[in-house]
């Protein structure tokens, strides 16, 4: 979690920030070479950058960047029929010895910028030493390779929250766990989460007591959290809803869905998928998930 406001500031800033000087065992992975390296692997794999986020704390020890990018080769009609939800790509690097690198590919909720990265899609992390430059690059590339895969498994997890109802009681206790036991949140992020379920900034296509709307209202108070911490933050809050409400509930299906979209995600393992037949009837969907 992180306490101080975070600042927006430009790929100049980073690419010209003073590197550090740790001793021979550091190996400096310049906010540049990241920066050079995410920029020409995603434009040489067919993805358009469509927009660039850089954020930094003082003297841009700890940058971060993140980009909206679509897959303009793509072919897959899933990925080119989706409308809420676009394609993103985040790294996390340092100078000051305080944060790994880190990088992943995840979605962004194109009415109002909410990030979202599943755990077991953000898998590496990387000290400063050795061969650190190339093992980043090497991520960097594989991140950009599984792109596809990785942003589909977040689209089933976006329909399968629009799928499940929680009562006004269920998110506050959400937040209490969140705040208290999980730490996953701090007080600040609290009080913007309070805001966001007395007055929205923002419609999400489904109503309020779904948690998929319950989940931006999260993710949109992560938005306050600093460079260090955002992208660990996403990650783990993603992994906690998928484990508390997308696995232990039953889901309430909406009259206008059909059966051919419905789906349900199970999240053990997290990324087990159960897609469902369209001539399949509701007893048979609860009783073949649950009963199996």
């Amino acid at each position: 979690m992180g306490h101080k406001k975070p600042t927006v500031t430009t790929k100049s800033y980073l690419e010209n920030a003073p590197l550090p000087n740790h001793g021979k065992s550091y190996t400096v992975v310049t906010h540049k070479e990241v920066i050079d390296n995410t920029l020409t692997l995603l434009r040489k794999s067919g993805f358009t950058v469509q927009r660039e986020i850089y954020r930094a704390n003082t003297n841009a020890t700890i940058a971060q960047g993140i980009y909206h990018i679509y897959p303009s080769r793509s072919v897959d009609d899933e990925i080119i029929n989706e409308t809420e939800l676009g394609m993103m790509f985040a790294w996390t690097n340092s100078y000051n010895k305080l944060v790994k690198f880190q990088c992943a590919i995840g979605a962004y909720v194109r009415v109002c910028y909410n990030g979202m990265v599943a755990g077991d899609m953000m898998n590496f992390k990387r000290k400063h030493t050795g061969t650190a430059n190339l093992d980043c690059s090497m991520n960097i590339a594989d991140q950009v390779k599984n792109a596809e895969k990785y942003y589909k498994r977040i689209i089933k997890d976006k329909d399968a929250m629009k799928l499940i109802s929680l009562t006004e009681q269920d998110q506050a206790e959400l937040v209490g766990r969140m705040f208290i036991q999980e730490e996953l949140i701090d007080s600040q992020q609290t009080s913007i989460i309070k805001s966001e379920l007395d007055k929205p900034s923002f419609h999400y296509g489904s109503s309020s007591d779904t948690c998929w709307t319950f989940y931006n209202h999260v993710t949109h108070a992560l938005k306050k959290a600093h460079p260090r911490y955002w992208l660990q933050d996403s990650q783990n809050f993603h992994d906690f809803i998928v484990a508390e409400c997308l696995s232990s509930s039953k889901p309430t299906l909406n009259k206008e869905t059909t059966l051919s979209e419905k789906v349900i995600v199970i999240s053990d393992p997290v990324n087990k998928v159960v897609e469902v037949d369209e001539d399949i009837t509701d007893a048979q969907l609860i009783e073949n998930v649950f009963l199996d």
